[in-house]
């Protein structure tokens, strides 16, 4: 049986990759620090690795409740610590009585700066405070050339990890039914809008399935995609409990409150 058939082809190339970190990590002896990998990636990484085998691996980002964290692949001998993920935090200062900062400007800011979206962890807003986590690797240069906001200028201070504001998000669960698993059809009938309207959201690459984005309004969905649209939040296919006898799909949905 082929380990590919539970995964996407589009995931392909990524499994390979860790099936030879993992191998690297079994034949030199010592563990290997990855990236910022997305909960899409993590669970890839986890299902590869596994946990009874004499390899194994680790995540942080920061504190308990990161969403993107950084993976350790690691020996069975081995002992991981927080330190080992190389993980740093920097607030960013700015008028905050004057202008506000949202996820997405802070977001471009970030990857304006020529850097891959996997060097950089969480970005949290929080009211009048805002922070980003960084893979030590590239902090100074983060420090250095992340001067703006949008029009906004800031700075950076790096502060310690037990000083991340905490992020709860809240979920709600509820059951529908959908013609199809296509996106659109789920979109539509998660956020309460006809299929006409989702469209131009996903053609304008402003949808993503498992923070990716997808411009295809026909791509399937499976039990544990986590879809976004902008503006209108993000939502979970928790469970997919099967057929009706009319032919449509019985599916458990979270959104984010």
């Amino acid at each position: 049986m082929s380990i590919y058939q539970h995964f996407r082809k589009e995931e392909h190339a990524f499994i390979d990759q860790i099936i030879e970190w993992r191998e690297q990590v079994a034949n030199e002896y010592t563990y290997k620090l990855l990236d910022f990998y997305d909960p899409r990636e993590i669970d890839i990484v986890q299902r590869i690795i596994g946990s009874k085998e004499e390899v194994k691996c680790a995540f942080w980002g920061g504190y308990d409740q990161a969403e993107r964290k950084r993976a350790i692949v690691y020996p069975e001998y081995y002992e991981v610590q927080n330190e080992d993920f190389d993980i740093v935090v920097f607030s960013i200062n700015f008028p905050s009585k004057f202008v506000t900062l949202d996820h997405r400007k802070v977001l471009g800011s970030t990857m304006g700066l020529g850097l891959k979206r996997s060097k950089f962890g969480d970005i949290i807003i929080d009211k009048d405070a805002a922070q980003i986590i960084v893979a030590s690797q590239v902090a100074e240069y983060v420090r250095l050339h992340f001067k703006q906001v949008g029009k906004t200028n800031v700075t950076l201070e790096q502060i310690e990890c037990e000083n991340i504001i905490p992020m709860n998000e809240e979920w709600h669960e509820h059951t529908c039914t959908v013609s199809s698993m296509r996106l659109d059809v789920i979109l539509a009938e998660v956020f309460n809008l006809s299929r006409t309207k989702v469209l131009p959201y996903i053609q304008n690459q402003m949808v993503k399935v498992n923070w990716k984005v997808t411009d295809d309004p026909s791509f399937l969905c499976h039990q544990g995609d986590t879809l976004s649209m902008r503006t209108f939040g993000r939502c979970k296919v928790k469970r997919i409990e099967g057929q009706t006898k009319k032919e449509k799909w019985r599916i458990v949905v979270a959104k984010a409150k």
